[in-house]
């Protein structure tokens, strides 16, 4: 499993981080996703062959995911053309993509960015001024729905639009072409990274170290100006293909041999 990384130094109280750390110790078989996940695993006592227990890097499963179902959303999906995001020369295409991206997607449901209405209005804010430039998607999470109500708070901007939540087919979609993504998700970060999509997380802190350290991803924080700086700072970088890190053999190939070889098969 993925231990928070130095960019991110949770306080260990957080529920899933005490989870992870009993399942960690109690596991015989440990299947992480990439090196650092090991190394944090050792600074914890936990080494292959010590006390039993395997500790093994092979790779996300959430790439395997995406990397079967992003092929169904390009033949599937229609969502493009049902926000009405593609040049109209593709809009009767089916399975059109877009030659340049021209839409942002954000994302954002945490308590600490919805609960807040300072933050939350700052972030709007944010995604306001970024509308100058191309329009904003922003799938309404049923809390941040019910926050902006609550709060009094909508986008000013007729190019944020707020749409309903999305399928997983449908949002793959949509994080593909976008433009740049912002987000508060740690799902969607790590979807950002292997789609080879720009990302600007609007958190103080992120669980995937590697995002940052590999240029794929900028944590920006809530505050308005962090959040454009960050967007014009991951704009200046060339977009490219795909993650460096990408595997030949995906993550379940590798935990099946591993358990038929733990278990004498």
């Amino acid at each position: 499993m993925q231990r928070t990384s130095k960019i991110a130094r949770l306080p260990r109280p957080i529920r899933q981080e005490l989870n992870r750390l009993l399942t960690d110790h109690l596991s015989t078989l440990l299947f992480c996703p990439t090196d650092e996940a090991v190394r944090n695993l050792s600074k914890e006592g936990i080494n292959n062959g010590m006390r039993g227990q395997w500790v093994k890097n092979v790779g996300d499963v959430m790439h395997d995911s995406i990397l079967y179902y992003s092929r169904i959303a390009d033949q599937k999906s229609t969502i493009l053309q049902d926000l009405r995001l593609l040049p109209s020369s593709q809009s009767l295409t089916r399975n059109s993509e877009l030659g340049t991206p021209n839409y942002y997607l954000a994302t954002l449901h945490r308590a600490e960015n919805t609960d807040d209405p300072r933050r939350l209005k700052s972030i709007l804010k944010a995604l306001d001024e970024i509308s100058d430039t191309a329009s904003v998607v922003l799938p309404l999470h049923p809390r941040t729905k019910k926050r902006m109500e609550s709060h009094r708070l909508q986008p000013k901007s007729k190019k944020v639009k707020l749409i309903e939540p999305v399928s997983y087919l449908n949002m793959l979609k949509l994080e593909k072409n976008a433009k740049t993504i912002l987000t508060d998700s740690g799902g969607v970060q790590k979807e950002a990274y292997w789609l080879g999509v720009p990302c600007v997380t609007l958190r103080e802190v992120t669980e995937w170290g590697y995002t940052v350290k590999e240029g794929w991803n900028i944590v920006s924080g809530w505050k308005t100006s962090d959040i454009l700086q960050a967007i014009q700072r991951i704009l200046d970088r060339k977009r490219r293909k795909g993650a460096d890190t990408m595997r030949k053999k995906t993550a379940s190939e590798k935990i099946v041999q591993i358990l038929l070889d733990h278990s004498g098969n």
